[in-house]
């Protein structure tokens, strides 16, 4: 299961932790991604999404997920959305 936003993009950071003795230690900050269960009242159908705090609130500006999906370049959407594209494309 990968720790990535399929709206934003967004991954896991690569850091170090380093201590008062200055010794460092490989650390991960992840963003807070949850799988999300979208509806999509133009397909009528609902749409089981990894995705992040961020990219709901990207979903909410544009108006719901069918108008994001029409409105993102083919080739920045994940191949989820890719499929979502298609069938929104075909109604």
């Amino acid at each position: 299961m990968s720790f990535a936003c399929e709206i934003t993009g967004k991954k896991r950071l690569k850091g170090n932790r380093v201590s008062h003795a200055n010794n460092k230690s490989i650390h991960f900050q992840r963003p807070n991604i949850r799988d999300k269960k979208i509806f999509v009242p133009e397909l009528g159908l609902n749409a089981v999404l990894r995705v992040s705090s961020a990219g709901l609130r990207t979903i909410d500006k544009h108006g719901g997920l069918a108008r994001f999906i029409l409105s993102q370049d083919e080739a920045k959407l994940s191949p989820k959305l890719k499929r979502l594209r298609k069938l929104l494309a075909s109604k």
